[in-house]
């Protein structure tokens, strides 16, 4: 008799007969109902299991929260006003004041498609983006490299402290310190003429406006910026750079190959985030500057809806460009999104 065969009491089919013949034995409710538990488990348990436990984090985040629900997302309602001709005067209660105004349709996009300053204000617009594009968003790249190439930590940390100070200046101040350096008073023009040259001001030539604009970017914020290369480098295993130079990769070797891919995906969501702010190029900057060199040079999209619309209180007008301006940065959004994902990074958010 075989060692395999069966008693007349014993079950029908054992585990090598399952195996042997190739069907599978039915599972019971009760090992189901367990497997469905360790899955909810090892996934951090029931919807009510997550809430009890990170019950903290939300009461923490749920100002944060309501904040942005307060003052970003309820006065999107707002831009109904558009669509409208819009009265403030009609009732103190701006809600009001929405109901009871005539509704006139697209007539306020008419009217800023057939005005040529807001054309010229969306060329000096595109035209200053694509200078800070290509002259600013290098810059905190190549500055954390440089400081992280420094070996002695205090002469890294004294660096990483005059690049940021900068950042917590005003651009009042700001533009005043460029002012008493390359202003027709400045200490340059001064110069110059005390050893018989002709003095010059920058600061009121139309011709260099942009560069000027993008040169105070640099020096106010591109310390700043650099912080968040400077994490994504710390996140680099010093194991790396080891294997590599045991290799016999030099130094440029190392930074092209381990460094910069480390640097990748940041560079990549940044850069998206950048093309979503394109139509944004500095609001308060650029308004301090514009009497200094005139709209035709200085005017940008912020500026134009500030004059055309606020000051004037055409608040209709003014909504229907600033509605225009959300649009079209949501949509270089979504397309640098899908560039960033065509070229296997991950962006804003995953496919």
């Amino acid at each position: 008799m075989s060692s395999h065969s069966t008693t007349p009491g014993a079950p029908a089919r054992t585990a090598a007969s399952v195996v042997t013949d190739g069907t599978e034995p039915s599972v019971a409710p009760a090992t189901r109902a367990s497997k469905s538990k360790a899955a909810k488990a090892s996934k951090g348990g029931t919807f009510r299991n997550r809430l009890r436990r990170d019950r903290a984090l939300i009461l923490m985040t749920l100002p944060a929260v309501l904040l942005v629900l307060v003052f970003n997302y309820v006065p999107i309602l707002g831009n109904v006003v558009a669509f409208q001709e819009y009265d403030p005067y009609v009732s103190d209660n701006g809600v009001i004041s929405i109901l009871h105004s005539p509704w006139v349709g697209f007539e306020q996009f008419q009217r800023i498609f057939e005005d040529s300053a807001f054309w010229d204000a969306v060329q000096n617009t595109l035209v200053l983006f694509i200078l800070q594009l290509v002259l600013f968003f290098p810059i905190p790249i190549l500055l954390a490299l440089l400081i992280n190439s420094v070996i002695r930590p205090r002469v890294r940390a004294v660096s990483q402290a005059i690049l940021y100070l900068p950042h917590f200046f005003s651009w009042v101040l700001v533009i005043t310190v460029f002012q008493q350096i390359f202003g027709g008073a400045g200490i340059i023009a001064q110069t110059l003429r005390q050893h018989g040259y002709e003095g010059f001001d920058l600061m009121t030539d139309p011709g260099i406006f942009k560069f000027l604009v993008t040169a105070e970017g640099v020096w106010k914020d591109a310390g700043w910026g650099i912080i968040v290369f400077l994490a994504a480098l710390a996140s680099v295993s010093p194991d790396l750079y080891e294997a590599a130079a045991m290799d016999g990769a030099s130094r440029w070797r190392r930074m092209w190959h381990v460094t910069l891919p480390a640097l990748r995906p940041v560079i990549a969501l940044l850069l998206v985030l950048r093309v979503g702010d394109a139509l944004t190029v500095g609001f308060e900057q650029i308004l301090l500057q514009r009497d200094a060199v005139g709209p035709g040079a200085a005017e940008v999209l912020d500026t134009y809806v500030w004059w055309n619309g606020v000051r004037n209180q055409d608040f209709s007008y003014a909504a229907a460009a600033g509605l225009i301006k959300g649009v079209v940065s949501l949509g270089l959004v979504l397309a640098a999104n899908k560039v960033a994902h065509l070229m296997g990074e991950q962006g804003v958010y995953k496919k």
